[in-house]
């Protein structure tokens, strides 16, 4: 018999986890734009830390492997911040990246009130930005992070459509 994958909120014990499989995931993303400096590589476990205490984060558990994670926070005019979205590569394409999405925008609304959401992906990740659309964002603009890649920021309502269909 398989097991589920369960979504749940991040604890204090999951920060090693959590930082391990954010290393893993994002080694694609560095591939692709060409810098291994990019900001989820250098993050230290102390800030993953820091983030599940303050922050809204929720891991995919498969048994007691953490197979994915995302982090929510909000800002003083409502709009919920999403970021760091990762799924282990074994698991992608089956979902789970969307369940965390929308784990993370219930979390936001429920706990933190949020009335929009906001997230960025770099400007090349055509995965992650059809799943952003999937989900019913739209580009907002762009800005260059700290690790100098493009970034796209996209937003929604917390009151659009969790998913938008195609005729």
């Amino acid at each position: 018999m398989g097991m589920s994958v369960i979504i749940s909120a991040a604890a204090a014990q999951d920060a090693e986890q959590i930082l391990k499989l954010q290393y893993l995931c994002f080694q694609g993303e560095a591939e692709l734009y060409g810098n291994y400096r990019i900001d989820p590589l250098v993050q230290t476990l102390d800030s993953v830390r820091a983030e599940i205490a303050t922050n809204l984060v929720f891991v995919a558990r498969l048994g007691d492997e953490v197979v994915g994670s995302v982090r929510g926070s909000s800002d003083q005019d409502g709009t919920g911040q999403i970021g760091r979205l990762c799924v282990h590569p074994r698991l992608q394409g089956h979902g789970l990246g969307a369940r965390l999405l929308r784990a993370a925008e219930s979390g936001l609304v429920d706990e933190r009130s949020a009335t929009r959401f906001r997230l960025h992906t770099g400007h090349r990740s055509e995965g992650n930005l059809r799943l952003y659309r999937r989900a019913g964002y739209a580009p907002v603009g762009n800005e260059t992070g700290q690790d100098g890649v493009r970034m796209i920021l996209l937003e929604k309502d917390a009151t659009a459509p969790a998913y938008v269909t195609r005729a």
